[in-house]
């Protein structure tokens, strides 16, 4: 009876809800965007070209990685349990994670599952390398442990604090850091806080120690002389590209760089000086150093061509945080270079200063590398991802240090935190529009190229979801978010919104909107300016014709010089309307040519393309006249004695007391009144009037125009306008939702009918379709719950909670008419749920991420001057047999390394026995096995008998090693003279 006596009250004859039925009403969550929470480590890997990203447990949600490829690639892996990832690394197929519980995890790319875990105490790091099968773990106590991957326990080898054997009166002595040599996978350089040390598996045993001490009248790297002696705590540690060198890094600023060989100091520099070890009498006042958080020793193609990037290291007191880079050039032959000549190396060629966003640390960064997984994974890098303590990331190019967007670059769920995002809106594009809204941008070669998205299905809808995304930086990115289908396009568009003010800073993004089917785009800013964006072709492109503009306050001004150099087709800066009456607070633009803008300040404009020209302006004041309001208003705000516009959309239908169609403009205020204008055709263009005011009880929420006959909105389109020349007549009316009712009615002044909500204040609603079943109005509330009405008779369909979503950002959630929620979830990420669905929850995507045919590039070696000098290299197949000993069985690894290895000494070897068809591989590796720990005597199950063991193999092995090695290259020199 409700239903029947709201019917008669809106006019509405069909019940458009009648095909949907409580248990049509299950949300789904379809799919999340963004990042949940603190980003807390990156990493790369250049042979799949993957980027993990891992984050922070927070209220929001726990620690999680994302796994990000080619376009929308992606994957997440969830621990199991709530922790912060601290650290992840790119083995074959396999991701290594450490967390804050001190867990090691192996994950596999291709399931997204957890393959397996350990627990340690109080672990520090870890060490990984793309040849081994091998995780090292360091102590906080300085011992190091080793974790099987292919075993997939925890092997018995294990290497002692060294420091304190050395020094068994040095206190606190923990462990830092490990790094294996990038040519010689047989040492390893071990950090700790007192100092450096290689370790050589061939000997098990440390061969160096480095202890960095500042002299007497010496600055050291904070500029403070002092009488005394004094030895700065390690940070890092690292090694040369080519082993030739390590650097230590220290707590007051210096960098110490030693010879492996000898031990000795060959230079010390901070950021700023050079030759901080040496006795000086002027020097400036000591200075407060940021500690250094991140180094790495980075070089071009050529390993020999060498660079450092810091992060850290400069003095507190400086205004800005950065990353320094300092290029030191091509490193001087080591056997033929004097120490003078050596010194004056690492004085530098140049130092560039990478410029960060100001009010942020540098956390630490990832390089992106051109191919290499080795040298550390900095040989020729090609741009740097840094992390920042706000919890966003930036993107630079190597060396340079210039920003490159994100955009069609990164996974849009990147993008989140590149910088933060201020706002979103959703706009249902015609499919066609969108198809043909790809641009074209001179761009760089994309980082991530990795990955093949899984194959979904085909839907054929006319209207596509398109997110308009508004950034810290005023660049505006906007792209298809999809139905959990294939995506026909999935490229990102970008607006730069700054650069169509022409100024740089103080750009708030307050409003946006995007018209459904020309494409037109509005951006609105808290100074009061809105930025018209149109689609077409840049004929400034390749030129910067960007030129200062005297203001108009009031006015609109043509600001298309100011189009993006590298933007060739695209949406492109139209006009700029500086209304400049407080921040802009709604936002339409109309597929026919109009725009209507709304300030804080309680004005509006009402905009005509064609010109352009504004033909209304006007405070709310002034045609909201003065009436009886209730004294107490329900609002999230509370009540206000100003009245400004919060939603606006146009329509088309026949207004209450007219037998024509008209086009219509519907303002709704924060003070809960909706106003009607009627633009009417003049002689040199259109006029807007003012048509009547209704009145709620609190502020507007949405006003969705529907066609009462059919259901579908009732928009302002190019076919329906020109229809009415011939006089059609649509019978409309309006659905509008306050934050305590829903209201239809005819406007502009109809009573209609009204139902009340009870508990709850709504912070989202649209009128929604349900393809073949029919229309609803779904809305959003404060405590999370989401719940569909049925038009006229505003019945209680159905109500879901929707517990993943951020309770105090409800209020910043949309609802489309497709019947999509838009909510976020946190700081950054945003779910979106589908309504129409069968309560599915959120399921990790189907694409494949790893490409079995990639394969590992081989790990660099020493020189031929190396081997023939005598110097004993082990291979990583050698390095199995010395930590997992010889009864461990090959692994596949290991199997396919021996592979190589054989093929690559067949040519100084001749036919061997390997090689011979009687002989397969897993026969000769067994066999390899065998006489390997025949001759090497390799350590058996005590870890204390290792030394013992290891030192047999060294003397055995290095006859063995050195007559095949020696015979490859003389034979090599016999070939080549003779």
């Amino acid at each position: 009876m409700a239903g029947f006596l709201r019917g008669k009250q809106t006019g509405m004859q069909n019940d458009l809800s009648a095909g949907i039925t409580p248990i049509l009403f299950a949300p789904d969550e379809q799919a999340r965007f963004g990042i949940n929470s603190q980003i807390s480590c990156l990493a790369y890997d250049p042979v799949q070209s993957l980027l993990a990203i891992g984050t922070n447990e927070s209220k929001y949600g726990p620690g999680q990685i994302y796994v990000f490829g080619q376009r929308r690639v992606h994957k997440w892996l969830t621990p199991h349990r709530r922790t912060s990832l601290r650290e992840l690394s790119f083995v074959a197929n396999r991701l290594i994670s450490r967390d804050s519980h001190h867990e090691i995890a192996v994950w596999d790319l291709n399931t997204g599952e957890q393959i397996s875990r350990a627990t340690y105490s109080a672990d520090v790091c870890m060490l990984t390398d793309p040849m081994l099968d091998w995780v090292f773990v360091g102590l906080q106590n300085g011992d190091i442990c080793a974790y099987d991957l292919d075993r997939e326990r925890t092997a018995i080898f294990r290497i002692p604090n060294f420091w304190r054997e050395r020094d068994p009166n040095a206190r606190a002595v923990t462990l830092l850091g490990i790094q294996l040599h990038p040519r010689d996978i047989g040492q390893l350089l071990i950090t700790y806080s007192h100092g450096a040390v290689i370790y050589s598996f061939k000997q098990n045993m440390p061969i160096k120690f480095f202890e960095y001490q500042v002299p007497p009248g010496a600055p050291g790297g904070n500029g403070e002389v002092t009488k005394d002696a004094r030895r700065p705590r390690l940070t890092h540690a690292l090694w040369h590209p080519t082993g030739t060198f390590v650097l230590t890094a220290h707590v007051d600023g210096s960098l110490v760089f030693w010879d492996p060989k000898d031990g000795r100091v060959v230079a010390a520099r901070s950021i700023y000086k050079t030759r901080i070890n040496a006795p000086s009498t002027s020097t400036g006042p000591p200075k407060v150093v940021v500690p250094f958080t991140r180094i790495s020793w980075c070089c071009k193609d050529n390993p020999d061509d060498t660079g450092l990037l810091i992060a850290g290291g400069h003095a507190q007191d400086d205004a800005q945080n950065w990353l320094s880079f300092l290029e030191l050039g091509p490193t001087p032959v080591y056997a033929t270079s004097s120490w003078e000549v050596l010194t004056n190396h690492f004085e530098g060629k140049r130092r560039v200063t990478l410029e960060t966003p100001p009010g942020a640390d540098v956390l630490g960064f990832c390089l992106i590398s051109r191919h290499s997984p080795h040298y550390a994974g900095a040989q020729d890098p090609i741009a740097i991802l840094t992390m920042l303590s706000s919890g966003e990331i930036v993107t630079m190019s190597f060396p340079s240090g210039y920003p490159i967007s994100p955009t069609n670059m990164l996974h849009p769920s990147v993008s989140f935190v590149h910088p933060f995002v201020q706002k979103v809106s959703v706009s249902t594009l015609a499919r066609d529009r969108w198809l043909g809204m790809i641009e074209k941008r001179n761009q760089g070669e994309p980082f991530l190229r990795g990955g093949v998205e899984a194959t979904r299905r085909r839907r054929w809808y006319d209207g596509r979801n398109i997110v308009q995304v508004a950034h810290a930086d005023s660049t505006v990115r906007i792209w298809d978010v999809g139905y959990d289908d294939e995506i026909e396009n999935p490229s990102q568009l970008q607006v730069d919104v700054a650069r169509a003010l022409h100024r740089y800073e103080d750009v708030d993004i307050t409003a946006l909107d995007m018209a459904e089917v020309t494409g037109e785009f509005a951006a609105g800013t808290r100074a009061g300016e809105v930025v018209i964006f149109r689609w077409g072709g840049n004929k400034y492109f390749g030129r910067d014709e960007a030129k200062p503009i005297d203001p108009n306050p009031g006015g609109i001004t043509n600001i298309s010089s100011r189009a993006e150099p590298s933007l060739k087709e695209g949406l492109q800066p139209f006009i700029l309307y500086e209304m400049m009456q407080g921040p802009i607070s709604a936002l339409s633009v109309s597929n026919v040519g109009f725009i209507a803008v709304g300030s804080e300040a309680g004005f509006l404009s009402i905009i005509d393309l064609r010109g352009p020209s504004i033909i209304f302006h006007a405070p709310t004041a002034e045609f909201l006249k003065s009436e009886k309001r209730p004294l107490f208003l329900k609002s999230h705000h509370g009540s206000s004695a100003r009245d400004w516009p919060v939603a606006i959309e146009f329509g088309v239908m026949t207004l209450d007391g007219d037998n024509y169609s008209s086009i219509a403009c519907f303002v709704g205020t924060n003070m809960g009144r909706v106003a009607t204008f009627k633009l009417l055709p003049t002689g040199e263009g259109y006029s807007a009037k003012l048509v009547g005011v209704a009145n709620f009880s609190d502020k507007v929420i949405a006003i969705c125009p529907i066609n009462a006959d059919t259901g579908h909105a009732a928009a302002a389109t190019g076919p329906v306008v020109a229809s009415l020349r011939e006089g059609r007549q649509i019978n409309g009316i309006l659905v509008v939702v306050t934050q305590t009712e829903i209201r239809l009615f005819k406007p502009a002044t109809g009573k209609g009918a009204s139902k009340s909500f009870d508990d709850q204040l709504c912070d989202a609603a649209a009128v929604t379709e349900f393809p073949q079943h029919g229309f609803a109005i779904v809305a959003l509330f404060g405590d999370r719950t989401t719940r569909a009405y049925s038009i006229p008779a505003l019945k209680e369909i159905g109500r879901k909670s929707l517990p993943m979503l951020d309770a105090s950002r409800t209020i910043a959630a949309s609802v489309t008419k497709t019947g999509d929620v838009f909510g976020w979830t946190g700081p950054s990420e945003i779910a979106v749920l589908p309504v129409w669905g069968v309560g599915k929850t959120l399921e990790n995507s189907n694409d494949t991420l790893i490409n079995p045919e990639l394969a590992m590039p081989p790990r660099p070696t020493i020189s031929n001057f190396q081997w023939i000098s005598g110097t004993q290299y082990i291979s990583p197949t050698d390095l199995d047999l010395l930590i997992g000993g010889p009864d461990r069985p090959p692994s596949a690894r290991m199997i396919a390394a021996a592979a190589a290895e054989q093929r690559s000494a067949r040519p100084a070897a001749g036919a061997s026995r390997a090689g011979s068809s009687q002989e397969g591989w897993g026969d000769y590796l067994s066999r390899q096995v065998a006489e390997r720990a025949e001759k090497l005597n390799i350590m058996s199950d005590s870890v204390g008998d290792l030394q013992k063991e290891s030192s047999g193999w060294a003397d055995d092995v290095n006859k063995y090693v050195k007559n095949q090695k020696r015979g490859l290259l003389l034979g090599g020199l016999k070939k080549t003279f003779m």
